[in-house]
């Protein structure tokens, strides 16, 4: 009799047995996470059974037994598909999904080919544990038994499932100590405390997130501020004013990086004009950029340029945060009489850069509907390079002047599909078609700054403006890495890795003669100081991070949005500290004087953020408003 109680509970055991096995199998088969010794293993088996425990588990309060049995098929499906979505996000952007991103629905009809190619006709195993669930309910006699659970039963049911909490958490601290502080790093949040809950941690993170700003006052302000003043970097007398009054045109190539620039595909050259330009005597050309973006991707890159902060590491501030209040290089040089706008032949509202626009006080966003897209000129979300160039540049001729324009590209984006009629280069031949058509898409880009170039100078441009060009993020991920390490000829480490982050930058101002390739590590949190300073706007006053990477002053330390960083003498990737010169495991107490510096910088920029901290800041004066901290709450 006792064994045949049991057996009654039988069909919840099947749903915690299947979604356990399943859960950890895709641990294994499609997330790239590295297990480095037998107690993560175990950790990583042990992880996602509290809380199946716990939401399966709720089943024993149900009294009938076709409310159980829906319940536990409804809870299946839905940890399922949570599952699975991060499947797919994980594909292209080699993380997990966030609370903010499940509600970015806007720009999910956008996403078209990008979301295709992560999706798989065999995907449909992903939800074989809900099928054999369904199909056990229907066979197992058991299953359609109704039983009432005594509350003893129910309390020792539930002390089990915290006991396990709390030994996973216990080993994990044992394995990862202060692994809840460092949120940043949601791979190692998952490989700890499993999917599931870091989803729980998650809504915890973002729920503590908002109610930092409505608790915020201009205190907070105060540590921030010395922090930011204590590093700061004078200007370099030479440099300051070298473009005062001149036209500033910014353009984001996208997905670029520089293991293309200067390179070879298979003897086919990738970027002629870039290599040409990077030579150029009216160019400063920096090898050593880094991208510092987290989910926002490109909407993170633009963030960077205009604020001179760090985007958020949970979520794209683009959606979170454009009610805030700002200080953005679009408004300091709307003061300055610039006519500020930014060009994107793109949906208005993808990434709610409509939104963000206006808090970031760009005058006018020249969307998809300010462009004339003929047949064949669509790609992605929008329009081909060139005839976007050539578009843009018509509207920059019936601008005011000075004019401040930033131009984002689309080309150049994952999936890396073109026209026959745009491939200017054969494919490459690795085993990922990714990196194959990726060498396409950066030579048609390559033609497009080209033809930018020309018609600058045709409609009489150029030599009144500073162009200046970056990289805004990685185009491939760590998912090829098999590949990107048949095109570097060795194999991508978590160091390699790290230097695969760089993107370009380009520093075009034509007449000068003073161009040159500066060697030095440089990021984008950089780049707002860095051409405020050459437009001879002065910035000592401003609340921001970077430096300019012309001062004296300028620190080779930069910082990764997921905690890693760079040094003229370090990398700290995968936790290992590396020699930047040989790619070699160096001492750890080489990286350990910055490793909290590197959380503390991360810490201090997502404190302005939730907290709306610029409200209580004076630009012009730089005073903080500690006195008026009660209002706008």
């Amino acid at each position: 009799m006792k064994n045949k109680r049991y057996l009654k509970h039988s069909i919840l055991a099947v749903a915690i047995l299947l979604t356990w096995i399943k859960t950890y199998v895709i641990y294994h088969i499609s997330f790239d996470m590295k297990i480095e010794n037998f107690m993560q293993q175990v950790i990583l088996f042990i992880n996602p059974l509290s809380f199946l425990l716990v939401i399966y588990g709720i089943s024993l309060f149900f009294k009938s037994v076709k409310g159980r049995n829906r319940y536990l098929l409804i809870t299946s499906s839905i940890l399922a598909f949570i599952l699975y979505a991060n499947v797919a996000f994980y594909r292209f952007f080699s993380d997990f999904i966030t609370l903010p991103v499940l509600f970015q629905t806007s720009n999910f009809g956008d996403l078209g080919a990008s979301a295709a190619e992560s999706i798989y006709f065999t995907d449909v195993l992903y939800f074989i544990d809900v099928i054999l669930l369904f199909v056990a309910m229907k066979w197992l006699p058991n299953a359609k038994e109704a039983v009432i659970v005594k509350p003893a039963i129910r309390r020792a049911y539930f002390v089990l499932a915290a006991a396990i909490l709390f030994l996973n958490l216990g080993l994990a601290e044992t394995e990862r100590p202060q692994l809840l502080t460092r949120s940043f790093d949601r791979e190692l949040l998952v490989k700890n405390i499993g999917t599931y809950n870091y989803h729980v941690y998650d809504i915890y993170i973002q729920s503590k997130s908002h109610a930092k700003r409505a608790l915020a006052d201009g205190s907070e302000l105060v540590e921030v501020n010395n922090y930011v003043r204590s590093n700061q970097a004078k200007p370099n007398d030479e440099m300051f004013g070298t473009a005062e009054g001149k036209n500033l045109i910014i353009v984001t190539l996208e997905s670029l990086q520089t293991f293309a620039v200067n390179e070879e595909m298979n003897g086919e050259v990738v970027t002629p004009f870039l290599n040409e330009l990077s030579k150029d005597k009216d160019t400063f050309y920096f090898p050593n950029f880094y991208h510092q973006t987290g989910l926002g991707k490109t909407s993170d890159s633009e963030f960077l340029v205009e604020n001179g902060l760090y985007p958020l590491g949970n979520s794209a501030v683009f959606f979170t945060h454009s009610g805030n209040t700002y200080n953005s290089m679009a408004e300091r040089l709307g003061e300055k009489g610039y006519f500020t706008n930014v060009m994107h032949a793109n949906n208005k509202s993808f990434w709610n850069r409509d939104m963000m626009y206006n808090a970031l006080n760009v005058e006018e966003f020249y969307d998809v509907e300010s462009y004339d897209i003929a047949e064949g000129q669509a790609v992605n979300w929008g329009m081909k390079d060139i005839p976007f160039m050539e578009q843009s540049v018509e509207h920059m001729a019936e601008m005011p002047q000075p004019f401040y324009s930033r131009l984002l590209t689309l080309t150049n984006h994952f999936p890396f599909h073109l026209d026959e009629e745009d491939k200017l280069i054969p494919e490459f031949d690795s085993n990922s078609g990714t990196l194959n058509r990726y060498f396409q898409t950066v030579r048609y880009t390559d033609e497009a700054v080209k033809a930018l170039f020309d018609d600058l100078k045709e409609k009489g441009l150029y030599e009144n403006s500073i162009i200046m060009m970056y990289g805004d993020h990685y185009g491939i991920s760590e998912n090829h890495n098999e590949a990107m390490g048949q095109y570097l000829g060795k194999e991508v480490t978590p160091f390699e890795s790290a230097q695969l982050q760089r993107v370009p930058m380009f520093i075009h101002i034509p007449g000068s003669n003073q161009g040159e390739v500066v060697e030095d590590v440089v990021g984008q949190i950089d780049i707002r100081p860095t051409l405020l300073h050459l437009l001879g706007v002065e910035t000592s006053k401003d609340m921001q991070l970077g430096a300019d990477v012309f001062s004296k002053d300028h620190e080779e330390f930069i910082v990764f949005r997921d905690g890693r960083f760079v040094t003229d003498e370090v990398v700290y990737a995968g936790d290992i500290c590396y020699d930047k010169e040989t790619g070699e495991e160096t001492e750890a107490e080489a990286c350990a004087p910055y490793i909290e510096r590197a959380a503390e910088e991360l810490g201090y920029s997502d404190e302005i953020i939730n907290g709306d901290l610029l409200r209580f800041y004076d630009q012009k004066t730089g005073n903080l408003l500690i006195d008026e901290t009660t209002e706008g709450k």
